[in-house]
């Protein structure tokens, strides 16, 4: 059994990551997943929220949002909707965007359909906020 594990985060508009890791940790559709080299091969959704990786000790963090993770072989694959590292986390706009989103949903009087994009929109602030977190301009 490999010791370490190639993690690959990918949206439709870059390859946002692709390393060597000692263990991955992903926000399934069903609650978080953690992937060690040798574990058993799946395919979960994603749901928002922050992934995380080390290598030695060192954690790294990247918020998703959206898509499937594949686990094969040695192997992590992240497809994902929307994937952004810390360091491009504008905290300022996601604290907006959060407070916004959740006025929305305070008085919301819309359809089920758009009640699920404001709920997206507060998922991918509260990720934005917990990833800015760890990169303070």
């Amino acid at each position: 059994m490999a010791e370490r594990i190639q993690l690959d985060v990918i949206t439709p508009e870059r390859r946002l990551l692709s390393e060597t890791v000692d263990a991955v940790t992903v926000p399934g559709l069903n609650g978080e997943l953690g992937i060690l080299p040798g574990h058993t091969p799946l395919i979960s959704q994603l749901r928002t929220g922050v992934l995380s990786y080390t290598q030695g000790t060192a954690t790294r963090r990247l918020m998703v949002s959206g898509g499937f993770v594949e686990v094969s072989d040695e192997r992590v694959s992240v497809l994902a909707d929307m994937a952004e590292r810390p360091e491009e986390v504008d905290a300022a706009r996601a604290r907006q965007e959060r407070e916004l989103a959740e006025r929305e949903m305070s008085s919301f009087a819309g359809s089920e359909e758009e009640m699920v994009q404001v709920r997206d929109r507060f998922e991918r602030s509260t990720a934005r906020l917990q990833l800015a977190a760890d990169n303070p301009r």
